[in-house]
């Protein structure tokens, strides 16, 4: 019965690749090449078998072949975890796997370019493989990675998921002009001055 779910699992993700719409990038449009990247967005888990395989396996070697530079690849480390009433998060593979899911969505976010990302999600996958996937930190020396914007995002606030201040995140991170009334009340006005005038 697992097994079959885990197959199911991956043929809905494989589904999500073939059906990702395509869309075309502002250069694109700006240029009028013409060419479109197609969206895809892989969500996984950093210690399914299945999910490993694929990272290690499949995905790399299409950024290899170029395959890759076709696609705005988004990877999404959360996979089968659930959040109960309270915030907390559990992961199908148990907590080392919330841990390595935590750690590859913080070097997502600190290095935001694919390749860099990849290829340390890659090398966590390789080591899972090998069942060695503690030893993960050791991808930081073999990428020529720094550790500390990873270290600090998994080991702080950043790392942890906050659903409470949902939409403090969103008004922080939005950079528009005006300011969205419903981020009024954040008194963001004096916080950020790339709004403009008040």
């Amino acid at each position: 019965m697992a097994r079959g779910l885990h197959h199911l699992l991956l043929l809905a993700a494989l589904l999500q690749l073939l059906s990702t719409t395509s869309a075309a990038t502002a250069g694109d449009v700006a240029t009028g090449s013409g060419s479109e990247k197609v969206h895809v967005a892989i969500y996984y888990e950093s210690l399914c078998p299945y999910s490993v395989r694929f990272v290690a396996n499949h995905l790399l070697k299409a950024y290899r072949d170029g395959l890759l530079d076709a696609a705005d690849l988004t990877l999404v480390p959360y996979g089968n975890a659930k959040v109960n009433a309270h915030g907390a998060i559990t992961c199908q593979h148990g907590p080392e796997e919330c841990l390595l899911n935590t750690v590859e969505a913080c070097a997502i976010d600190a290095w935001p370019d694919v390749k860099v990302h990849l290829g340390f999600i890659y090398c966590v996958s390789d080591l899972v493989m090998k069942n060695k996937h503690r030893e993960w930190e050791s991808c930081f020396q073999k990428q020529g990675l720094d550790p500390r914007p990873v270290t600090e995002c998994y080991k702080g606030e950043r790392g942890h998921n906050d659903y409470g201040n949902f939409k403090a995140y969103v008004c922080k991170a939005y950079k528009g002009y005006p300011l969205l009334e419903a981020c009024r009340s954040l008194g963001l006005e004096a916080d950020n001055n790339v709004y403009g005038p008040l």
